[in-house]
Order: structure tokens, then C-alpha cells, then sequence
């Protein structure tokens, strides 16, 4: 089986928010299909104006043009925006400083890397900075005596600081080389009093401070052991994460203040799972965080979404939505006040819904992810190098011991861990709200060759179902490496989990093109469910011949050796359907046309190579089964013979410098003996 999934992941929490993959690159395209493009010369020119109002105009502007629309945010973007607002961060009038931070607050959430990466390559973080103290000087003096400073005063600071830290955050999942940068401005004290102070300030600046923290908490170990070794941070946390449903907006209830105050919860409960294991002599150490706070905050919000209703309600209110005055940008504008109308602020109020629902999601997948291994202690805090060495030293893909995403899917106390007592499984609770949140819906995808008629609810149900599979993925490759027969004998759930996924595949469907790259992604998930349940339930799931072209297609135009391992994985389970004589022969004979042949190299990689040959002698190890009359009649011992020189060649010219290839190295070798073995005992074979 696969590896687990403990590997650092792309470090960007929430995806491009307004994707526009599906546009064609350049700035003649956006300009052709931006319906702004006259407003954009007199942003330019405004924004290095004398005049301090027409600076703040340009700004406003900004925002009010990009928002959700990501061609006029790339001619924007082709036209140096990035720069020019930078500069303005520096501006003598306060004013200006605080839209500018607001507008490229804007670029970054719905831009994605691209923009981030340019923010940061123009030295944003050089008047972020300074900013900070200012900042936080301010904020004290608002919480020892809020009376004395306007309240109109206050908004404007807490926006403000809610803009440069939603920038940093940003900023902090673009690369490793900007999260280090970020790291040398020591944030921990900084957005933790924020949280400490949550009940005096207002709920949307807390929630960033809470996601930028929790971004800067993942596998990132300066901060974690900031957070991890102050007893007063690991409380207030602990007190959050357990607030959930508790409305702490001291302004009273907002249209998305239930939803703010869910996510902040959860974030609670990621930062807590970043940094843990929590050390003695903090309280918190002795709490069993999965089962006493994270799963109790994380299914409630994972079960109460009907996405196909959300679907309809977003359908229905984006017919209803009139053009806003936002797209007129006037020089009195002020993103606070953009006169949003009702249906755009439902809308945002359901977009924050369903990013809370991928938010939950992705804690959980790692709940699913981070369990210790059956060998190692769970107190033993391995460096990078550490792991990577453990990576080095571990078996191939059929190790039945190789380091899963779980070896049983149950919480476990935090920092401790009883192999021997197996604890009740979390599988149970989460696989009927997961199977409902990997089903598409008509908002889910991108149409082909056009935009959603709503890309941050498609942008969002998408990233739903990836992470609900990625959940599903960790879940049943915990259970494959660590088979239980009560499992293997309840063939209906097998059959119940293999259905509703191919359901769920059978509705993204396979169309490629630009803006169809999370489709693609769905799949390339997917097929490590369906391989772990395969491996479960081998030979006793749903045999569907389409399903098996469908697989040798994927496996064919797919580039990426991991998805291609995978479909070879799930297809030789497949094969090993005990009467499926015809599909046997049809998998066994594409299985071979992967191999080496006595002059010809394989057609695929080396891993998916190894992974095909390893298949087949799975598949046909026990020559009782029904259909080793395919093995026979076709004479695959000399087919397979023939490959044995080119394997032995593909092996040794495996780079063991290269990431993974000593592992790969490793692996090879042992298919390669198990080949010669493999051939040797069935020659000897008498029928």
C-alpha cells in the first residue's frame, strides 16, 4: 500500500478562492474578457495622486473591482497593482494605508500563490513590520479604556489589523521560503492576544489571528514550541476550542457570526493538534484532545450540511442577485460599507459555512493522519532529519507494517498510546457524513470552457470533496494495513463505501481542459479509496467492467506515478474476483503490457512498473483460484520471464539520491527476487 499521508502537504489551507484556471493566460485575455477595463487607467493614475483622497479612491477601488472577478484581477494584477499598492502602505496619510492593506488583503484571498508570491517578492513584509507594534499599542490602549477612543476609531484599527494579518497569513502558506521570513517576526505573542481577548474584540479580526496562527502551527517548529511551551496560550486554546456554538462577537450577532464563531473553534482545535503532544506540566497534557475536544466540535459540523441543498440555495440566490454599486466604485467608497445586498451577504454567509465544513475536514484528515505508529512511542518527538531517515528505513508498498496514515482510526490519549488495547473506531461516525460529502453537486465543478455562476461556492464544494476523500483515504488505508476480520466480513459496508464512491466519480466525471484541475484531483484521491477497499475486501466488491476501463484510461493518461500505482492497485483487486474469468484475462493482459519486454523498456515508470508486477503475482500466487486458467492458457511464465531482464535494469537504475529512491530502490529489489521466485515455483508446478 501507499505511503502515509504524515509528509508535508502544499501549505495552502484554503485554495484560490475565485480559481481562474479556466481563463487563458496573458493580458490581452483578460483585457477581452475583463468587463471593467475602462476603470482601470484612472485606478492607476489616481493611485500615485497628490491628492490624498484620490489615493484612497484608487484603493477602495480595488477592492470593489476584484471581487469575484478574477479577469479584471489579472489585468489588474498585469498592470503592477501589487507594487503600486505596496508603496501606498508606506503613504503619509493614514487612510490610504489602511485601504491599501484592505485591497491587498482582497488580492490575496482571492488571488491564491501567484499574488501572495509577487507580495511577497516586492518586500511586503517590510511595512507589514512595522505595523505590528503600532498595532498592538493600540489595542492595549482600546482594551484598558474603550470608552475613551471613538468607536468609528476602533473599527477602523480592527480592520486593520484583521488586513495585515490575514496578509500574513497569506503569505505564510506561498512558500517555505516567505513561512521563514514570517518567522523571524516572532507572531505567537502578537495573535495570541487576539484570542486572549476575544470577548472585546470583534469576531472577524479574532478568526484571522486564529487561522494565521494555525497555519504557522503546521509542521512548522519555531512556532509550534512558542505555543506549546507557555501554559496560558495552551488554556486559552483549550477554552475556544471547547466554546464551540458559543457566539462570541461582542457586537452582537453578525449575518455570519454563528459561522465565525464555529471556525474559530475549529482552529482552536487544529492549533491544538499542531503542537501536540503537549508536554507536562501544562493541564492541558492530560486531556484527551481527539475524543474530549476535537471530534466532539468536528462532527456535528461535518454531519449538519446538506451540500445539494446549499447547492440549490446558492443557484437560487446568485439568479436573484442584482449587479452591486461595488461595481461602481465611487470616491466616498469604503470597504466596510459596499452596499452589499441581501443575497450577496446570504452568499457570504454560506460560503463561510462550507469553508468551515473543509476546515473541519482537514483537521479530521489529520486526526486520521497523525496517530503514532505500532513501533514508535507516541511521546517521541522526532526531528525532520529523524523522519526522514524513518522514511528511508521503511519497507515498500506491500509492507503490511509500512507507516499508514493510522493504524487504527480511533482517537488516542494525547501523548500517550496501548497497542494492545484496541480503542472503539471513529469509522463508524464519520463514514455516513463523509459518503455524503464526496457526491457532487450541480455547483461543484466549473462548467466546461466557463466560469460557476457562483467560483467561490464551486471553489468551496470542491475542496469539500477532495478533503471528505482524503478522509476516506486515510480511514481505509488504516484499516488495509491493519486487517481485522470483524472488517473483512462485513462485505455489504465494502460494497456500500465502493459504490458510493464510483457514484460520486460517475458524477465528477473525467472532463480535462482549463478549470478542471479539481475535478482531476477528486480522482486522483478517490482511487486510493477504492485501492485500501480493495485490499479489505479483495475479489468480493461490485466487479463493473466500465470500472475497469475507466481505471487502464486513468492509469494511462495520468503522469503522476502515485495515481498510477493506485489504479494498478485497485484493478489487480479486481482481478482477483474469484469467478470474473473474462475481467481476470482483460486486467491481467493490460498488467503485462506495462512490463519491460526482453529489448523494450516499459511504457510507464519504473514505480507503477514494480507496483504491475507485483499485482501479478499476487493475483495468481494461489494457482487453485478459478481464474488461473488465464495464466496458464496464455502462458504468462514466459511472458513474465521476458521481463525479468528489463526489471532488473529499471532497478538498478533507480537514483537513490533522489527523493524516495532509496525506498523505491529497496522495493525494487525485493519485486525482482520475488519475480525470479514467483517464475521459478510455477515452472515447477505440475497440472
Amino acid at each position: 500500500m501507499g505511503k502515509s499521508q504524515k509528509k508535508k502537504s502544499s501549505r495552502r489551507h484554503n485554495p484560490m478562492r475565485v480559481p481562474d484556471s479556466h481563463l487563458p493566460k496573458g493580458l490581452a485575455s483578460a483585457s477581452s474578457s475583463s468587463s471593467k477595463t475602462e476603470a482601470i487607467l484612472p485606478i492607476i493614475q489616481k493611485m500615485s495622486s497628490t491628492e490624498a483622497g484620490e489615493r484612497k479612491w484608487a484603493c477602495v477601488a480595488v477592492s470593489n473591482l476584484i471581487y469575484n472577478d478574477p479577469s479584471t484581477r489579472r489585468l489588474l494584477q498585469g498592470k503592477n497593482i501589487v507594487g503600486e499598492l505596496i508603496t501606498r502602505l508606506s503613504d503619509s496619510e493614514d487612510e490610504v494605508v489602511v485601504e491599501a492593506a484592505g485591497a491587498l488583503r482582497n488580492l490575496c484571498i482571492d488571488g491564491g500563490y501567484d499574488i501572495c508570491a509577487e507580495m511577497y517578492n516586492k518586500n511586503i513584509l517590510a511595512p507589514l513590520q512595522t505595523f505590528i507594534p503600532k498595532i498592538s499599542t493600540t489595542l492595549s490602549q482600546f482594551l484598558e479604556s474603550s470608552k475613551n477612543a471613538p468607536e468609528n476609531a476602533q473599527a477602523i484599527v480592527y480592520d486593520f489589523a484583521d488586513n495585515v494579518v490575514t496578509i500574513l497569513w497569506c503569505l505564510s502558506e506561498t512558500s517555505n521560503k516567505a513561512l521563514n521570513a514570517v518567522n523571524q517576526l516572532a507572531l505567537v505573542p502578537f495573535l495570541m492576544s487576539f484570542l486572549a481577548a476575544r470577548q472585546k474584540i470583534p469576531l472577524p479580526t479574532v478568526v484571522s489571528a486564529a487561522q494565521c496562527l494555525y497555519v504557522l502551527t503546521d509542521d512548522n517548529r519555531p512556532v509550534i514550541e512558542d505555543v506549546r511551551s507557555n501554559s496560558s496560550y495552551l488554556s486559552c486554546l483549550h477554552e475556544v476550542a471547547k466554546a464551540h456554538g458559543i457566539s462570541q462577537d461582542p457586537k452582537g450577532k453578525t449575518p455570519a457570526a454563528e459561522e465565525r464563531t464555529m471556525t474559530l473553534s475549529l482552529l482552536a482545535c487544529g492549533i491544538l493538534r499542531n503542537v501536540s503532544p503537549i508536554p507536562p506540566p501544562s493541564t492541558i497534557s492530560l486531556v484527551d484532545l481527539d475524543k474530549e475536544v476535537v471530534l466532539p466540535t468536528l462532527l456535528p459540523v461535518i454531519s449538519s450540511t446538506s451540500l445539494h441543498e446549499t447547492s440549490d440555495a446558492v443557484q437560487r440566490l446568485a439568479q436573484k442577485q442584482q449587479p452591486s454599486t461595488a461595481d461602481k466604485p465611487s470616491i466616498k467608497g469604503n470597504p466596510g460599507s459596499d452596499h452589499k445586498t441581501p443575497e450577496t451577504i446570504e452568499l457570504e454567509r454560506i460560503e463561510a459555512r462550507l469553508r468551515a465544513v473543509q476546515l473541519a475536514l482537514e483537521i479530521l484528515t489529520g486526526v486520521c493522519a497523525t496517530l503514532p505508529d505500532p513501533d514508535l512511542s507516541a511521546d517521541e518527538e522526532a526531528t525532520e532529519e529523524d523522519d526522514e531517515a524513518e522514511d528511508d528505513d521503511e519497507g515498500g508498498m506491500d509492507d503490511a507494517d509500512d507507516s499508514m496514515a493510522v493504524e487504527d482510526p480511533a482517537p488516542v490519549p494525547n501523548g500517550t498510546t496501548d497497542a494492545d488495547k484496541p480503542a472503539p473506531s471513529i469509522l463508524p461516525s464519520i463514514l455516513v457524513p463523509l459518503l455524503a460529502l464526496i457526491q457532487p453537486t450541480p455547483l461543484s465543478f466549473p462548467p466546461l470552457g466557463a466560469p460557476s455562476p457562483h467560483a467561490p461556492t464551486t471553489s468551496a464544494l470542491s475542496a469539500i470533496h477532495v478533503a471528505a476523500f482524503e478522509c476516506l483515504n486515510n480511514a481505509f488505508l488504516a484499516l488495509a494495513a491493519r486487517p481485522s476480520d470483524v472488517v473483512a466480513k462485513d462485505v455489504d459496508a465494502g460494497k456500500k463505501v465502493w459504490d458510493e464512491v464510483w457514484r460520486a466519480l460517475s458524477a465528477a466525471g473525467t472532463q480535462g481542459g482549463p478549470g478542471q484541475d479539481r475535478r482531476m484531483q477528486v480522482w486522483d484521491v478517490a482511487v486510493g479509496v477504492l485501492w485500501a477497499a480493495g485490499i479489505i475486501w479483495p475479489g468480493k466488491l461490485t466487479l463493473d467492467e466500465e470500472h475497469v476501463k475507466v481505471l487502464m484510461q486513468l492509469c494511462d493518461s495520468r503522469a503522476d506515478d502515485t495515481v498510477r500505482v493506485k489504479c494498478i492497485g485497485t484493478l489487480e483487486s479486481l482481478a482477483r474476483a474469484p469467478d470474473a474469468i473474462d475481467a481476470n484475462r482483460i486486467i491481467s493482459n493490460y498488467l503485462l503490457s506495462l512490463l519491460p519486454a526482453s529489448s523494450q523498456p516499459s511504457p510507464i515508470g519504473t514505480e507503477p512498473m514494480l507496483q504491475a508486477c507485483s499485482s501479478l503475482i499476487d493475483i495468481y500466487s494461489d494457482e487453485e483460484c478459478p481464474y488461473d486458467v488465464n495464466f496458464r492458457s496464455g502462458n504468462y511464465v514466459q511472458r513474465l520471464t521476458e521481463a525479468v531482464e528489463g526489471v532488473r535494469r529499471a532497478v538498478r537504475g533507480i537514483d537513490r539520491k533522489k527523493e524516495g529512491g532509496r525506498e523505491l530502490r529497496r522495493r525494487g529489489e525485493e519485486v525482482r527476487d520475488n519475480l525470479v521466485a514467483f517464475i521459478k515455483y510455477r515452472r515447477g508446478l505440475k497440472f
